[in-house]
């Protein structure tokens, strides 16, 4: 049996006009060949639709059975053709989605927000992983897009910057250096450190040894942890100090002071990467809304201490 959907709009505008001469105008199509469609319609299902007299036009029992599900297979149909006009254009489908600990400190809740309200069908799945291990999956497809340290350093991958940090001390709050309004970087050298796990925090873990060599020292690294809450729960319980970046200020720790690091303007570049080759419809969607967002703002010199206050976040805004 084949109906076609011609034959469906035409028994609807039937049943809903219970006429047939109003049911050819509403389709703008001529009386005799309206008839004939539904004749040919009842012919196939084996089923009288319709009673019809010289005065009226009324449906039989099959034929309100048949008209509630040609209407909801209508608008099943409508609503397909939607979905798949919304997808062609990026508004429909999903999106997995990497990020750090200072990615989702600093810009990218935002950022996440702003596109699920602009494109609500779309699903966003966000995936915690250090920067190492979001260039694996970006390379194995597990990730369309990555947050992470740049530069991403590859010919394959394009970037755009979301955030720009600058480094800050974090220190107990009964620490001397706490009392300053900044702390220079020499004065850390014998202190000990708490930092991040090398194998999740390796590219921020350079970029400080980096610093920290420039600056006439090895950190002394006493105690690691996994993500930046347990870093600032050890510094409070003043088991050592950390360097940290400025979007940390948007965390919540009691007995933490949180101060910039004088005569260091090293700005350390979150990035949002991508494989071009893996470029679907939803990616392209979410792509421009990057570039069409606010470029990043320098994070200006942390000039307040901070002892656990939540402080405005730095980068897109």
């Amino acid at each position: 049996m084949s109906i076609e959907l011609r034959q469906l709009r035409q028994f609807i505008a039937v049943s809903e006009a219970l006429s047939f001469s109003r049911a050819a105008e509403h389709l703008d199509v001529a009386q005799p060949a309206l008839s004939r469609g539904i004749q040919a319609l009842e012919h196939q299902l084996g089923v009288k639709l319709l009673l019809r007299n010289n005065r009226r036009v009324e449906l039989t029992e099959a034929g309100r059975t048949f008209l509630k599900g040609s209407r909801s297979l209508m608008k099943d149909l409508e609503e397909t053709v939607r979905r798949t006009r919304k997808a062609q254009e990026g508004g429909l489908g999903s999106l997995t989605i990497g990020y750090t600990d200072f990615a989702i400190s600093g810009a990218l809740p935002q950022l996440v927000d702003g596109f699920r309200r602009a494109q609500p069908e779309v699903a966003l799945d966000l995936l915690y992983g250090p920067t190492h291990q979001q260039l694996e999956d970006l390379r194995t497809g597990k990730i369309d897009v990555g947050f992470l340290i740049g530069p991403a350093g590859s010919d394959s991958l394009v970037s755009v910057p979301v955030q720009h940090d600058r480094y800050v001390a974090v220190l107990p709050e009964r620490h001397p250096l706490s009392r300053g309004a900044a702390v220079d970087i020499r004065a850390l050298a014998n202190e000990a450190f708490i930092f991040g796990v090398m194998s999740r925090w390796l590219h921020f873990r350079r970029h400080v040894d980096a610093l920290c060599l420039r600056s006439g020292f090895t950190p002394r690294v006493v105690q690691e942890a996994y993500n930046t809450e347990s870093i600032f729960g050890l510094v409070s319980a003043n088991m050592g100090v950390t360097i940290h970046l400025e979007c940390a200020r948007n965390y919540v720790c009691r007995g933490v002071v949180i101060l910039p690091l004088a005569h260091v303007d090293d700005l350390i570049t979150t990035e949002a990467v991508w494989r071009p080759s893996g470029m679907g419809a939803v990616l392209s969607r979410f792509v421009e809304f990057l570039r069409a967002s606010d470029r990043p703002a320098e994070a200006g010199p942390a000039a307040s201490r901070q002892t656990g206050r939540p402080r405005r976040q730095h980068g897109i805004r």
